[in-house]
């Protein structure tokens, strides 16, 4: 068996990467802790919803960086579930563009994700949506109690969702509590069967152990060909998957290699350039047959143009998977096939790879920008005043 933080402690911090490693090993035994937190808080959660959706004629899913991707993942399901327009907009562009998103004769559930809850944009953007909006519900997800998020007050009704402290990652790049945020939204549609969501979860973590045991050593030797860009593909939930991903492998090698993401569709019109002989190109593939043909056929055009220099993929094991020169099996049987659920899990071959790769570059995994250009939380940052 092999596991992450199998160096040891004092190798691990001598590289500075004891934190990031142990808040990738830590998830699985972490989103269990989540779900039972929120058996726990049940009753007022449905409560706040119940409320909230038969008041609300949109939902917004927000955050800011790898808090907004949680949103690409959860908004097809909340719709779905809900019959509410919903959509995944950061609060970079709540706060820049708030007009476009707010209005006096709406009335938004604005769900926001944040670690810290201190990137200027997280409360601004809360502001905003009280000051313009007909009225409007908050649902705040957040992994710090002390961070303004957590504590942020409004005349509007407003639940706050405070994860374990063990997902207020202390590294740089956000692991744990991208993923602890995660499941923690796409459980919100599952509390009206207490005894489903336990046993999905508990699923759903046996496959991020299967994950970390079995696959380390193939993230390991892919992290040490010579790639300077990766493609990340992914649709519905898996295209936050592969929209975090991406980030995840630039931030932890200090933008040594140059990483975008994109839909399968999507990639073949005019993205699919950016491919050479130095390009890592990872699929996520869909559990649904129906997309999946149209993620095969994408897979087949790559024999035409430029070829890539290894083409990894990722999905169930009781699918076939098209030949690849590597692939990952999310799990054997076909157990749990909730894509928001399973873009939990779908995203640790891409924070382990991105581990692993800065290592290979010689950084820190747990602090990688080496002249300060990302920092933990964004600074500098200024709030200016809504004209009137």
């Amino acid at each position: 068996m092999h596991s992450i933080l199998a160096p040891g402690e004092a190798t691990l911090r001598s590289k500075g990467a004891l934190h990031t490693a142990r808040e990738i090993a830590q998830q699985p035994a972490l989103w269990e802790k989540i779900a039972a937190d929120i058996a726990g808080s049940r009753s007022a959660l449905r409560a706040f919803l119940e409320k909230a959706y038969a008041d609300v004629d949109n939902i917004i899913l927000t955050g800011a960086g790898t808090s907004a991707y949680i949103g690409l993942s959860l908004c097809g399901s909340f719709f779905r579930q809900t019959n509410i327009i919903t959509r995944a907009v950061a609060t970079t562009d709540l706060v820049a563009h708030p007009h476009d998103y707010f209005h006096a004769n709406r009335a938004p559930l604005v769900i926001s994700f944040a670690r810290s809850g201190n990137s200027p944009e997280s409360c601004a953007a809360l502001e905003l949506a009280d000051s313009i909006s007909a009225r409007c519900y908050h649902l705040v997800i957040t992994c710090n109690e002390d961070g303004s998020l957590a504590n942020w007050q409004s005349t509007n009704p407003v639940y706050t969702l405070l994860l374990p402290p063990e997902a207020h990652d202390k590294s740089l790049a956000m692991t744990s509590s991208y993923t602890g945020m995660l499941l923690a939204g796409a459980l919100l549609l599952r509390l009206h069967d207490p005894a489903l969501m336990q046993e999905q979860v508990s699923l759903l973590s046996a496959y991020g152990q299967h994950i970390l045991n079995r696959y380390i050593p193939l993230m390991q030797s892919i992290a040490a060909k010579d790639f300077s860009r990766a493609v990340f593909l992914g649709h519905g939930a898996f295209f936050g998957t592969a929209t975090e991903a991406h980030l995840k492998l630039q931030e932890l090698t200090d933008g040594k290699v140059i990483c975008k993401s994109d839909t399968f569709l999507g990639f073949r019109h005019g993205p699919k350039a950016v491919i050479d002989t130095s390009t890592l190109v990872v699929y996520i593939f869909s559990h649904s047959g129906y997309v999946l043909n149209y993620e095969k056929d994408l897979v087949a055009s790559m024999k035409q143009g430029n070829k890539a220099l290894m083409e990894i993929g990722i999905m169930g094991g009781h699918l076939s998977m098209p030949p690849l020169d590597a692939g990952i099996e999310l799990y054997k049987t076909p157990l749990l096939t909730d894509e928001d659920l399973l873009s939990v899990c779908s995203i640790l071959p891409g924070q382990m790879l991105a581990f692993y790769k800065s290592m290979a570059l010689g950084l820190q995994p747990d602090n990688p920008s080496a002249n300060g250009a990302i920092t933990r939380v964004v600074e500098g940052v200024s709030i200016y005043p809504l004209p009137a």
